[in-house]
């Protein structure tokens, strides 16, 4: 075959676009540093898993389903998560993972020549995904680590088609209050998409924390993401959901992928739909995590990034790649955030005790080599 040219077939923003490499697997690891066991601190998973109801459902999960398709769209769990937040079962669209709805909000809104607007450092899937896809991504400079509405509102023009809030942010952990976003809405004034991501949402206590399905009914551009990955510990069966005003879901819902969430998952997340004593529980043990580290801060005299969510982020007087590398090789995993346009800062998720404890004397020892 002579007639095949790849560099013809390729769009040129896929071409110029670096392709994100994961982490190879935990087994490969613990080869790779010659150590036994990993305390998983790096990608802000809930140490005390699902809850109980959910995880009943594995624990019962009839092998023989895994020939049977699950339900095209989700019909239980969308009505038991709009019955929660008072929406319609019609607003709710699911996902495989909150990625996938971000891609859907996208694709449904985007077209070449469009743009989307984020924050500079935010989660990086939104800039990632509209790069891929041929969209231009806007990124505003953060304001003392939070998302800065002048700085977005100057990024907006007639191309602009969505906005992304991460609220609280991913990875300072900052946030928007209720009347502050309402704000940002008014301003925008129905120009574009506006999406609060709010996959740390459960884990806010602040009253201040937006009431964002009722923000949705007075500006029907606003859509909310959330996920069953962070608090609800299910973020191996990858599952997440946005919520819209009819019509705007009417319209994600053309290009949304039918059957693109698991059996399994979709049953995991409807048990775990509302579980109070296990937001209970995991908003304690965030509690105590992040007291914690904010003491092993001060006692190392580190600067402390902290707001909602179950991490927060410590300045290290070294490069943070080569402390992840150093806390590789005594069995802690921690965020390196260079990638995240945080040089120099380590990202660590509350995980459980004994990970805190190893991460504090795995930490001290690497700091004292330097």
């Amino acid at each position: 075959m002579s007639g095949f040219d790849l560099e013809r077939l390729v769009p040129a923003h896929v071409a110029s676009f670096q392709a994100y490499v994961p982490a190879p697997p935990d087994d490969v690891l613990l080869r790779r540093f010659g150590v036994t066991h990993l305390h998983r601190l790096h990608n802000n998973e809930n140490p005390l898993g699902p809850p109980p109801a959910a995880r009943e459902v594995l624990a019962r999960w009839d092998p023989a389903q895994a020939a049977i398709y699950p339900q095209g769209d989700g019909w239980h769990l969308r009505r038991a998560i709009a019955a929660q937040f008072g929406l319609e079962a019609e607003q709710v669209i699911l996902g495989n993972g909150a990625n996938e709805v971000i891609g859907f909000v996208i694709k449904a809104f985007c077209e070449a020549g469009c743009n989307i607007v984020t924050a500079d450092r935010t989660f990086a899937v939104y800039e990632w995904l509209a790069s891929f896809s041929g969209i231009e991504p806007r990124l505003a400079p953060l304001r003392a680590d939070g998302f800065d509405e002048a700085a977005l509102l100057r990024a907006i023009d007639a191309q602009t088609r969505v906005i992304f809030l991460c609220n609280p942010n991913n990875p300072t952990g900052s946030w928007w209050d209720h009347a502050r976003l309402e704000r940002f809405l008014e301003a925008v004034d129905g120009r574009a998409i506006v999406v609060a991501d709010e996959a740390y949402a459960e884990y806010a206590e602040a009253p201040g924390f937006p009431d964002s399905f009722a923000l949705m009914a007075r500006h029907p551009n606003l859509v909310v993401f959330r996920t069953f990955s962070k608090l609800w510990g299910l973020a191996g069966l990858r599952i997440g959901w946005m919520a819209a005003a009819p019509a705007v879901a009417a319209t994600v819902r053309k290009i949304s992928i039918s059957y693109s969430v698991n059996l399994l998952a979709l049953e995991a997340a409807r048990a775990s739909v509302w579980d109070t004593a296990h937001l209970a529980a995991t908003r304690d043990h965030v509690r105590q995590g992040r007291a914690g580290l904010a003491a092993l801060a001060a006692r190392l005299g580190l600067p402390l990034l902290d707001g909602i969510g179950n991490f927060a982020m410590l300045r290290l007087p070294m490069p943070d790649t080569v402390a992840h590398r150093r806390l590789m090789a005594r069995g802690v995993m921690a965020r390196a955030m260079t990638s995240f346009r945080y040089p120099g800062w380590l990202r660590v998720s509350f995980g459980s005790a004994p990970a805190m404890a190893a991460f504090a004397e795995a930490l001290e020892a690497v700091l004292a080599e330097v």
